[in-house]
């Protein structure tokens, strides 16, 4: 029986390489100018104007490292379907990621669990390993805590 094979988009943080689903990315971007969200947490990037919708942005070496991505030509915006737990619908969710550039075809289930628990970082998928090194799955349903997630996706309105 032949395994079925997923697309990742790759990029890095630092020296790391990391990866997320192909399926999950509606769409890569240059890095664009975003608008400051003020006295949000740090990694998140600001707000972009995209075909009409307010995006919130996310700065992925920032929340990894504590270091904002390097304004580089590899540097992208990707758009990822984010699924609002509460409410169950897919909401665009912008991601800034350096060197992304490349893609990996694999078997979802080569990627293995590392045996850490980080509750810090429940993003942080499981590894594969290639002939490079190792690609860390960053998984974009777990990327907003509670918090963040009402922070950016508020349920409605206040009157």
């Amino acid at each position: 029986m032949a395994r079925a094979e997923s697309l990742f988009l790759l990029f890095a943080v630092g020296a790391e390489r990391y990866a997320l689903e192909a399926r999950e990315v509606a769409e890569v971007l240059p890095l664009r100018r975003l608008r400051p969200l003020p006295r949000a947490p740090a990694w998140v990037a600001g707000l972009l104007a995209h075909r009409g919708e307010l995006l919130p942005v996310l700065d992925l070496s920032q929340l990894l490292l504590d270091q904002a991505a390097a304004r580089r030509t590899s540097t992208r915006l990707a758009l990822v379907h984010y699924r609002v737990a509460d409410a169950g619908e897919a909401r665009l969710l912008g991601l800034i990621l350096e060197h992304a550039g490349e893609t990996l075809r694999c078997a979802a289930q080569d990627f293995r669990d590392y045996g850490l628990d980080n509750p810090e970082a429940r993003y942080l998928g499981p590894v594969y390993q290639d002939a490079r090194g190792l690609v860390q799955r960053v998984r974009v349903a777990d990327l907003l805590d509670y918090a963040v997630r009402a922070l950016l996706f508020p349920a409605e309105p206040a009157p």
